[in-house]
C-alpha cells in the first residue's frame, strides 16, 4: 500500500504546476508537469512488474 501513496502524494504534488500551466500558461511549470509525468509512469511500470511477480510466485 506504500507504493500507492507514493503515487497519490506524487500526483497531488504536481496539482499547483498543473494549474500554472493551464490556468495561467506558465512555461516552465508545463516542464515540471511532463517531467513528473514521466517520473510518475516510471513508478507505475515498476509497480506493475512488482505486482506481476509476486502474482507468479503463488
Amino acid at each position: 500500500m506504500n507504493r500507492f501513496e507514493e503515487i497519490r502524494d506524487m500526483v497531488l504534488s504536481l496539482e499547483g504546476d498543473f494549474q500554472k500551466f493551464y490556468d495561467k500558461g506558465n512555461q516552465a511549470a508545463g516542464t515540471r508537469v511532463r517531467k513528473g509525468m514521466q517520473e510518475l509512469k516510471n513508478l507505475a511500470q515498476n509497480i506493475r512488474v512488482e505486482v506481476q511477480d509476486r502474482k507468479n510466485a503463488n
